[in-house]
């Protein structure tokens, strides 16, 4: 009788792992946030810009603004992918960006890109 609840027990985490649910349950349930990965070169980050704004409201980056900098591609480019993943689901499929972007679970307003660019 162990022997099928242990089986069972790793039937059960195999799945999850599989599936990846686990690991999207946990990293949703504490917040999680879409950002381009620090190597990015700056045409992919304005593909990306010009992709996300294209499907999501993104008046935040524009002039005026609540994150416009102009002179910080890397943030602009997080900012919209993160807008982008958020009203997508926070599906980790939809923070791809053809490999560009990562999810984090520590708030990236917490730091600027010279912190996640070490």
């Amino acid at each position: 009788m162990a022997k099928a609840h242990l089986c069972l027990c790793f039937i059960i985490l195999l799945h999850f792992f599989s599936e990846g649910s686990f690991v999207r349950a946990k990293a949703q349930s504490l917040g999680d946030w879409c950002v381009a990965k620090p190597a990015t070169k700056n045409e992919k980050l304005l593909q990306i810009i010009n992709y996300a704004c294209s499907k999501v409201d993104c008046k935040i980056i524009s002039e005026g603004g609540a994150c416009y900098s102009p002179n910080d591609l890397f943030n602009l480019a997080s900012v919209a992918m993160n807008l982008y993943y958020q009203a997508q689901g926070r599906h980790f499929s939809n923070c791809d960006f053809e490999g560009s972007g990562i999810i984090t679970i520590t708030d990236p307003s917490e730091f600027s890109s010279n912190t996640l660019s070490l």
